[in-house]
Parts: structure tokens; C-alpha cells; sequence
């Protein structure tokens, strides 16, 4: 592995660029075991036929966890929103169908989503009445094994030349109901202050799916909750509101 050229850089991970291999190193303290699910995810997503970058190796680098997969060149459907505002009801268009694709696939030893959102509500720092809320509305929710993504958002879509599309960062994949993976996008699109994109995506699934927009609406405090777990304090504030609601409207 040649670690020379970096290619992006987060506060927890490096990822570098090696010919055609993307290797994502991991800081010291970062958890062996959501390291090696992340990579256990990616190599059950590669199962269902979807385009992914497919892992290549784990290994340990200098001391630190590190995965390498391929490395997948071409624009992302986020460069392609920003450079050309005016397609932009065309590209939420491909974005709602790419995603009700991964949907479609099953992947049965994925980790179940209901039981990560449980996990990430108990240790959201809510008050015991707001998560015991949370709680019973998410125990409520129809059981599904639809694959899910986590964090689809237009960054982790790369768009080839040729028109093919890539799908990358299955860290959070699990299986379970897609309208709440639609409705963590949908927090994603809100958290970057692109209020406008938010609705046209939520309006274009709801429509292409035939899903009650409603029924999204009812996974909002609980992704909203799971997002508080990250800890970053300018979402603190609109995480708790959205979370702490009954009824979001």
C-alpha cells in the first residue's frame, strides 16, 4: 500500500489513493469492530449485484486499521447538483431511482435497522420520556428486510462517463424499512441547509414509490435521534426539537 496521495480527509480517517485502489485508514481509537462490519457490509452489498467499490484487502498500516477497495473515478451526483443547478429536478429523479434499487435488493446476515436506531436512541442523551417515546414509535414500525443504505446522500453516488452508476460507504448499511433510510436522506439534505432539495426528494419517493409522505414523516424523530449519537454541537439544537416532537408536521 502506497500511502502518498490523499484524496479526502475526516477527522477520524485518511482515505488515500493507490492506482486504481481507494484505501480508507483509520485513526488509532477508532473501533476494530465498526471497522471490520464496515467491511463485512460492503462485502454483502457486493452479493446483492449492485455497483460497489469492492473491497480488496484489510490490513493494518503503521499501527492503524486500514481497508482498501477499488477506486471508482467519475463525478459524483452531488458535483453534478452543484455545477448544474438548473437539472436538478433530473438528478433527484435518478437519485430516488438509484436508491429504490438498492431497496429492492435483500442481503439476510446484514444487521437489522430497527435494532441499531434502539441502540442509537438509548444513547442519544434524550430525557427517559422522549426516548421511551421514541422507543414504543419505533417498535411500532412495519418489519421490513429491504437492504438500506445509512447515508445516502448525492456524495456517495459517482456517476461513470459511460452512464453507470457506483454506490460507496456502506458503513451503515443494515436491513429494514426503507422510509427510514428515506427519512435519514431526507435529515441529510435538511442538516446541509438544501431545505429546498429536501422536499423535492421526499415529494419525488413518496410519488415514484407510492409511499404516504406521512409515514416518512413519522421516521423523522427517530433518525433525528440516532443523528444526536454523532454528538456535533450545531445539530444538537434542531436534532433535539425534531426528536422531542409527538407528531412531526
Amino acid at each position: 500500500m502506497k500511502l502518498e496521495t490523499v484524496i479526502a480527509k475526516r477527522p477520524n480517517k485518511t482515505i488515500y489513493r493507490d492506482g486504481d485502489k481507494a484505501i480508507k485508514v483509520f485513526a488509532e481509537d477508532f473501533s476494530k469492530a465498526d471497522i471490520l462490519n464496515e467491511a463485512l457490509n460492503t462485502a454483502r452489498i457486493e452479493e446483492t449485484g449492485l455497483n460497489v467499490n469492492k473491497i480488496r484487502e484489510v490490513a493494518v498500516v503503521d499501527g492503524k486499521w486500514a481497508i482498501s477497495t477499488d477506486f471508482i473515478e467519475d463525478t459524483t451526483l452531488a458535483e453534478m447538483m452543484d455545477k448544474n443547478p438548473e437539472k436538478i429536478d433530473e438528478y433527484i429523479e435518478m437519485f430516488v431511482d438509484i436508491q429504490m434499487d438498492i431497496h429492492s435488493k435483500k442481503a439476510p446476515m446484514l444487521n437489522k435497522h430497527t435494532d441499531k436506531m434502539q441502540a442509537k436512541i438509548s444513547k442519544s442523551g434524550l430525557d427517559a420520556t422522549t426516548r421511551y417515546e421514541l422507543h414504543t414509535r419505533l417498535d411500532g414500525m412495519k418489519k421490513h428486510t429491504k437492504v438500506l443504505h445509512g447515508d445516502f446522500n448525492p456524495s456517495n453516488v459517482i456517476i461513470k462517463d459511460d452512464g453507470s452508476v457506483f454506490i460507496i460507504d456502506w458503513a451503515h448499511a443494515t436491513q429494514g424499512n426503507a422510509s427510514g433510510d428515506v427519512a435519514r436522506s431526507y435529515l441529510l439534505f435538511k442538516l446541509a441547509g438544501k431545505d429546498e432539495i429536501a422536499e423535492k426528494y421526499l415529494n419525488t419517493f413518496c410519488k415514484k414509490s407510492d409511499t404516504p409522505k406521512q409515514y416518512v414523516q413519522q421516521w423523522l424523530p427517530i433518525v433525528a435521534a440516532s443523528q444526536l449519537v454523532k454528538g456535533k454541537p450545531e445539530e444538537k439544537e434542531f436534532l433535539s426539537a425534531w426528536a422531542s416532537v409527538c407528531e412531526y408536521e
